[in-house]
């Protein structure tokens, strides 16, 4: 079966879209990377979607006239990745705006989980004539789950099973981590763990822009951290906040590691120049997982071989030297090396979930999310007349 992935991230900086085939076994996929694209979201657009989820007030008219933005975008990704419609589906994750876990750092009121998506699934269903699997990760939430992350179940099937632990990091605008089991021995039969460490590219993203006055976006090949230098005293304070000490499971988003947070920081930082600064909020970000990594060898689990980044990230070369520097006794390698993309590995996964859905194959691990139970994950809408 052709199915159409998309995946817009914490980062809001566009639409990444795969077009890929899936058959056999739906634990054990056969599976085909046909097409990808990538379609940017204007500035304008981006700046509209960090300030919704930054808590600007809007109008119910802005929300809607967003909403329909971002699903025109989606529809023009997937045609751009898909020209002569050959997906029989689509699988589209939608823009999270807000991600509200429950029983975490960030929700100490007792309220269950909610996440927001924005997305008008039917009108991008009729635009691409065909149905559409979408609002991912609200049954996870329904049983109790964060309803993140979704993707290890995915990473598993997809990356597979090597000699000993294998971790997959997601370095997108949060990180988060994958830990497969090994193919063989007593720890074969073990559940696969994941959860959100912290922040990836969101801190230092927003850096760029706050110090370039909104020219820069991104440290495009990590050049400003490459010239700065880490403040470590600050990076060990930083170390100690709650939610990174929280066991899993956990995620988080811009609620916790967004703008407000960056300030917070970049106060903390002064009077540090702006290149010391990335360079200090980039090895925060490989420096929460190389903790996340040490925690889970004292909860007794074993340390992985291999750490396989994917996602954005993995173009910050100084990003990737602080996680092999930071990482130690754990190899480092892009997913590129093995076959699974690093810019399109998100992607991949919400095609993958989208063909699970069409399986009845559930999706989510409540090792993972703390949900009461498995569940298919997804809606699906229709294009009128279906």
């Amino acid at each position: 079966m052709h199915v159409v992935g998309l995946m817009s991230g914490t980062s809001a900086d566009g639409v990444d879209a795969v077009l890929a085939s899936f058959n056999g076994s739906p634990q054990h996929p056969r599976w085909s990377l046909i097409q990808q694209a990538s379609i940017a979201y204007p500035a304008p657009l981006q700046e509209r979607i960090l300030a919704v989820g930054q808590g600007v007030p809007h109008t119910a008219s802005d929300l809607l006239d967003l909403t329909e933005a971002i699903t025109e975008h989606q529809a023009a990704a997937a045609q751009a990745c898909d020209p002569e419609g050959r997906a029989a589906l689509v699988g589209c994750h939608g823009q999270t705006v807000w991600h509200r876990p429950p029983a975490s750092t960030t929700n100490r009121d007792g309220r269950r989980g909610a996440s927001w998506q924005m997305l008008q699934a039917p009108l991008l269903a009729q635009i691409l004539k065909r149905p559409v699997v979408h609002d991912f990760r609200a049954a996870d939430l329904a049983l109790g789950g964060q309803g993140a992350p979704l993707v290890p179940m995915a990473d598993a099937a997809l990356l597979g099973a090597a000699t000993g632990w294998r971790a997959l990091l997601n370095l997108g605008g949060i990180a988060n981590l994958t830990l497969i089991p090994p193919a063989q021995g007593p720890d074969r039969k073990a559940d696969v763990l994941g959860w959100d460490c912290g922040p990836a590219n969101t801190l230092i993203d927003l850096a760029v822009e706050h110090f370039s006055g909104g020219r820069d976006r991104v440290d495009k090949d990590g050049q400003r951290a490459s010239r700065g230098q880490v403040d470590e005293a600050a990076l060990h304070r930083w170390l100690e906040e709650p939610y990174l000490h929280q066991p899993p499971p956990k995620s988080t988003g811009r609620e916790l590691f967004g703008r407000q947070d960056l300030q917070r920081r970049l106060k903390d930082l002064n009077p540090k120049n702006a290149d010391d600064c990335i360079a200090t909020l980039t090895a925060f970000s490989a420096a929460v997982v190389a903790q996340d990594i040490n925690q889970m060898v004292e909860r007794g689990l074993p340390r992985p071989q291999e750490l396989v980044a994917a996602g954005g990230g993995c173009r910050n070369p100084i990003l990737m030297r602080e996680l092999e520097q930071r990482c130690r006794g754990t190899r480092v390698r892009c997913s590129d090396e093995l076959d699974l993309p690093a810019d399109s590995r998100e992607a991949l996964v919400f095609a993958l979930l989208a063909w699970w859905h069409h399986q009845q194959h559930p999706g989510n691990a409540p090792a993972v999310t703390g949900a009461r139970g498995r569940s298919v994950l997804g809606v699906i809408a229709n294009p009128p007349g279906f």
